[in-house]
C-alpha cells in the first residue's frame, strides 16, 4: 500500500511474476476504483514486463499557490508522493512516481535521460457495468458526450476527461501537466471491455524523461466536481507578477451575428453595451480590420472596455510571426487574444503551446484557446491563461441534457469557453433561467456571452443578474446534482454566493441545502422562469432563507446570489459603477502629410466632465518606433469636474517613414476601481517613394472572400501563410498579393505617387475556372477596370495613373457569378512615386 493522508481514497502498487507492474485504487471502505497497467516502450527497450523492483522512497509533498482563474483562487496541495524504482532486462531503469491526494491519484514515469517513447502500458480498469460518460475523440474535443456503461461503450478513441461511476464513488480519467516535453492522449476501447488504454497523439515521442501525470480523481459527486488535483500536480508559475491579469465578462458579437466582426460601427454597438453594464471586455472575433481596431480600441478604453482580437492559429504559428503580429496589437493597446483550430493534441502543437505562451506573458497578453486541447494544468503554469474551448459550446447548438454532463466531466479540469446564456441565438431549448444560470454553473476566467446586446436588453431581470456574476471564485461548493439530471453549483466570491442550478429533461423541484456555505440566515436574490411562460424574462424574486427550492420546468433552472442576512439589506445585487465621463483633444487633430525627418508640434488637453473626481493623472505622448517626442507626460493627482491637465510636444518623422502612422497621446487616470485609459491619435502619412512592391507596404485595410490576403504567395486556404506560389497562366511570379475575391487591399500614398503596375489574372492552383474584375480606385474614383477575366489565362497587364492621390484600393469582384474559385493574383504589383 501506498502511504495515505487520506481515508476517502487508497492506492496499491504491485509487480506479477513476469515483472508487470499495475496500480490499484480504492474508494472510501476499500472499494476497487480502478486498475492501472502501467510501463513504458522506447526505442531502446521495452519498460513493461520483466521489470524487478530496486528501492521505494516516500515523502511528503506541500504547497501553496494561488490562481488567476478556476474555482477556487488559492490553493493547499497536500499528497503522499512514492517513488519506486525499477530495473528492467539489460539493466534498464525506471521510476514509477505515485501521487496519493484526498481527491485521487495520479502516476508518471521517468527514465534516466532523454529517450524516444513508442507506446505506454498504461490503461485504466473499472468495474464493467459502471455507469460512464463519455466523449468520442477529435481532436478539438467538440462531440457530444454520451451516456454508457464501462464494458458497452463503443470500440474507439474517448478525449478526457472521462467519468465513470463505481458504487457511490466516482472516477474522473484525466491528464497533467503535458506539454511540449511529451505528447497528449486519449483513452482506447474495445466494446465488451472494462479496460481503456492510454494512447499517445504521436507514433514517438522524443521525451526528455518525464511523462505527463496520468490522473484519477476519485471520490463521491462532490469530491470529484470540487477537485483541483489536475492543477495541484501541475508544473509552478513560469511568472510571478500577475498584476496585468484581469479575468472578467465579455461581450462577443460571432455567434448571434456572423459577420458583425467586420463591422467597427457595430462593434462599437457592443462596447457600449459592455461599458453601460460593467463587463471589462468585448471580444472581436474572426474579420476584424487592421484598418478600425486601434481606432475601436482607443474608443473602447476611454469607457473601461478592453479588446481582445481573435487569431487563426497558423497567423502565430511561427516566431516571426508572433514578434510581428504580437507586439503590433500589443501597440494598439489590445489585452489578450483568442487563437483558434489548433486541433491537435501532438507534441509539435504542444511546443507551440509553449512557444506562445512564452511570447504572449512576455508582452502580457492574456490568452484564450479556442478548438483547443483540454486543460492539463496549463493555467497553473501560465497565469495568463484565461479560458480554453475543448467542449460542444453553444456555437455547435448543444441540447440542453449535455450541460449537467459538462458539469461533472470537462468543467472539472479548468476553465471552459462554453459562451453561455444564449437567450434569442440558438435551438432555444432551454429555458431562460437555465440559460442564465450557466454563467455561474460554467467556470471561465473569461466568461464570453452568447448573444446580443439586444437580447439581453430585453431580458432586463436576466441581465441585472449577469451584470453580478464575477468570473474567478473563492470557493466553489457542489450542492447537488447527477450528471445528465441536474446540477445545482455554489460558488463564492468575498461574502456573496452565486449559485447555478441547471436541470435537464421534464419539470421537477430543485432543491439544496446551504449548510455547506456557512451557518446563519442568507439574504437570497433569486431569478427563476415565469411560471406557465415559455421563454420570457426572468423573475426576480428576495427573501431571507437556510435552503432553496425551486420548481423548474423542463430543461429548466434557476440563479441566485446570497449573502449574509443583515439589519438593513434589502440585496445583494451591488451597484455597476461606470468610467467617469472626460474628453480629450489635439490640436492639430490630423491628418497630417510631412515628409521624413520633419518635426510638427501637438497640443493635448484632457478634461473632466463628469461630477466624480479622478486621481493620478497622467498625460503623456507615444512616439511610433525610430520616431522621436521632445517634452515630459503631464501629471495631477486628482482633478474634479472641469478640471483640466495640458501639455504640448514635439515629434520628429522618422528618416526611414513611409505610408500612414496614427502618433497617440494618451490620459490614464484612476477612478477608484480601476485605471482608465484615454486616447486619441494624429494620423500622420509619409509621402511613398521609389518604386516599391505592394506587397512590401503596410497595407491600412483588407478584406477577403476566404481567408486573409497573401504577401507574395497565392490565397490557396483558409489559414494565413499557407499559399502557393503566385502563378498565372504557367507563369510563377516571385511578387504580388493573393487574393480572393471579394476582396478589397488599401494603402495609403500620401500624394506621392505617379502610376501603379501590375499583372493580373486568376491563380493556377483552382480545380475549376473561376470569373473576376480586377479595379484600381485612386480617391475612391476607377482608374483602371479589368472587365470579367475567366479561366487560367495568361496574365493581363493592369496600368493606373494614380498621381496626387492620397489613397490606393485594389479590389477584386467576383465577375457576377459568386466567388467560388476565385484565386486573384496581383503579379508584380508596384507603384512609381517620387524620389525621397
Amino acid at each position: 500500500m501506498i502511504p495515505s493522508r487520506s481515508s476517502q481514497v487508497g492506492a496499491a502498487l504491485s509487480v506479477d511474476p513476469a515483472g508487470a507492474v499495475s496500480l490499484s485504487v480504492t474508494g472510501k471502505g476499500g472499494q476497487q476504483l480502478t486498475t492501472s497497467a502501467l510501463g513504458l516502450k522506447t526505442t531502446d527497450g521495452d519498460l513493461t514486463r520483466g521489470l524487478r523492483l530496486t528501492s521505494t522512497k516516500n515523502r511528503q509533498v506541500n504547497e501553496h499557490y494561488r490562481m488567476t482563474t478556476g474555482k477556487r483562487l488559492d490553493r493547499s496541495v497536500r499528497m503522499s508522493e512514492s517513488r519506486f524504482s525499477f530495473t528492467g532486462d539489460g539493466n534498464a531503469r525506471l521510476d514509477i512516481v505515485v501521487r496519493l491526494a484526498p481527491d485521487g491519484v495520479a502516476y508518471r514515469y521517468e527514465l534516466p535521460g532523454s529517450a524516444t517513447v513508442t507506446g505506454e502500458a498504461s490503461s485504466f480498469t473499472v468495474p464493467a457495468n459502471a455507469p460512464a460518460w463519455l466523449l468520442p475523440y477529435n481532436a478539438q474535443y467538440e462531440n457530444q458526450r454520451v451516456q454508457t456503461t464501462a464494458n458497452s461503450a463503443a470500440t474507439g478513441e474517448f478525449g478526457y476527461p472521462s467519468l465513470f461511476q463505481a458504487g457511490q464513488d466516482f472516477v474522473l480519467l484525466s491528464e497533467s501537466n503535458v506539454d511540449g516535453r511529451y505528447s497528449g492522449s486519449r483513452l482506447r476501447h474495445t466494446t465488451g471491455s472494462n479496460t481503456y488504454a492510454v494512447q499517445l497523439a504521436d507514433s514517438q515521442v522524443r521525451s526528455t524523461g518525464t511523462t505527463p501525470w496520468r490522473t484519477v480523481i476519485a471520490g463521491d459527486l462532490a469530491t470529484v466536481t470540487e477537485s483541483t488535483l489536475v492543477d495541484d500536480l501541475a508544473d509552478p508559475a513560469e511568472f510571478t507578477d500577475t498584476s496585468w491579469i484581469h479575468p472578467g465578462k465579455v461581450a462577443w458579437s460571432w455567434l448571434s451575428e456572423n459577420s458583425s466582426p467586420r463591422d467597427f460601427e457595430r462593434q462599437k454597438d457592443y462596447v457600449d453595451f459592455a461599458a453601460a453594464n460593467g463587463w471589462p471586455y468585448v471580444l472581436v472575433d474572426e474579420g476584424w480590420s487592421t484598418q478600425w481596431v486601434p481606432e475601436l480600441t482607443r474608443y473602447a478604453r476611454a469607457k473601461g472596455v478592453d479588446i481582445l482580437l481573435w487569431f487563426h492559429w497558423t497567423a502565430l504559428d511561427t516566431k516571426e510571426k508572433r514578434q510581428t503580429v504580437l507586439p503590433l496589437v500589443k501597440s494598439w493597446g489590445v489585452k489578450g487574444v483568442k487563437i483558434d483550430f489548433m486541433e491537435s493534441d501532438s507534441q509539435a502543437r504542444f511546443q507551440w503551446y509553449d512557444e506562445t505562451l512564452a511570447d504572449t506573458a512576455a508582452l502580457k497578453l492574456m490568452v484564450n484557446f479556442h478548438g483547443a486541447t483540454i486543460p492539463h494544468g496549463l493555467a497553473r503554469t501560465w497565469p495568463h491563461i484565461m479560458t480554453m474551448e475543448a467542449v460542444r459550446g453553444t456555437e455547435n447548438q448543444p441540447p440542453p441534457a449535455g450541460n449537467p454532463i459538462q458539469t461533472f466531466t470537462r468543467d472539472v479540469v479548468g476553465s471552459m469557453d462554453f459562451t453561455p446564456v444564449a437567450l434569442d441565438v440558438g435551438i432555444k431549448q432551454a429555458s431562460i433561467a437555465h440559460e442564465v444560470a450557466l454563467s455561474v454553473a460554467f467556470e471561465s476566467g473569461w466568461q464570453h456571452f452568447a448573444d446580443k446586446p439586444e437580447a439581453y436588453e430585453s431580458h432586463p431581470e436576466a441581465l441585472k443578474f449577469l451584470n453580478q456574476v464575477p468570473t474567478v471564485w473563492d470557493q466553489t461548493e457542489l450542492l447537488g446534482g447527477s450528471p445528465g439530471q441536474d446540477a445545482v453549483l455554489a460558488r463564492r466570491s468575498g461574502d456573496r454566493w452565486f449559485v447555478g442550478a441547471i436541470a435537464a429533461g421534464e419539470a421537477k423541484t430543485l432543491t439544496a441545502s446551504l449548510s455547506a456555505l456557512g451557518g446563519g440566515q442568507w439574504l437570497a436574490d433569486v431569478v427563476h422562469d415565469a411560471p406557465g411562460a415559455e421563454r420570457t424574462d426572468v423573475v426576480h424574486e428576495t427573501s431571507k432563507l437556510r435552503s432553496l427550492s425551486v420548481a423548474v420546468p423542463k430543461n429548466g433552472g434557476f440563479a441566485a446570489v446570497l449573502c449574509p442576512a443583515r439589519p438593513g439589506r434589502t440585496s445583494c445585487y451591488e451597484p455597476i459603477v461606470g468610467v467617469p465621463e472626460t474628453t480629450l483633444t489635439l490640436n492639430p487633430a490630423g491628418p497630417l502629410d510631412l515628409r521624413r525627418g520633419a518635426t510638427f508640434t501637438v497640443s493635448a488637453e484632457f478634461t473632466v466632465v463628469s461630477p466624480r473626481t479622478v486621481r493620478d493623472v497622467e498625460l503623456a505622448p507615444k512616439a511610433p518606433a525610430g520616431w522621436t517626442v521632445t517634452g515630459a507626460p503631464v501629471k495631477a493627482r486628482s482633478l474634479g469636474q472641469g478640471g483640466k491637465l495640458a501639455g504640448t510636444w514635439t515629434f520628429k518623422v522618422s528618416d526611414t517613414a513611409f505610408g500612414t502612422t496614427e502618433v497617440p497621446l494618451a490620459t490614464e487616470f484612476s477612478d477608484g476601481t480601476r485605471r482608465v485609459h484615454v486616447e486619441k491619435a494624429v494620423r500622420v502619412t509619409v509621402p511613398l517613394s521609389g518604386t516599391p512592391y505592394v506587397s512590401d507596404l503596410p497595407f491600412d485595410g483588407e478584406s477577403n472572400g476566404y481567408g486573409p490576403v497573401e504577401r507574395d504567395r497565392s490565397n490557396n486556404d483558409l489559414a494565413g501563410g499557407d499559399g502557393n506560389p503566385l502563378t498565372i497562366g504557367g507563369t510563377v511570379y516571385a511578387k504580388g498579393i493573393g487574393t480572393h475575391a471579394p476582396s478589397d487591399v488599401t494603402l495609403s500614398l500620401g500624394g506621392g505617387c505617379t502610376s501603379f503596375d501590375a499583372l493580373v489574372g486568376l491563380d493556377d492552383e483552382t480545380t475549376s475556372d473561376g470569373s473576376v474584375s480586377f479595379q484600381v480606385l485612386a480617391d475612391g474614383q476607377v482608374r483602371y477596370d479589368s472587365g470579367v477575366l475567366r479561366g487560367k489565362n495568361p496574365a493581363i497587364p493592369a496600368k493606373a495613373d494614380v498621381t496626387g492621390a492620397r489613397t490606393l484600393v485594389l479590389r477584386v469582384t467576383d465577375g457576377g457569378d459568386g466567388k467560388n474559385f476565385d484565386h486573384a493574383d496581383w503579379a508584380d504589383a508596384r507603384l512609381t512615386c517620387a524620389a525621397a
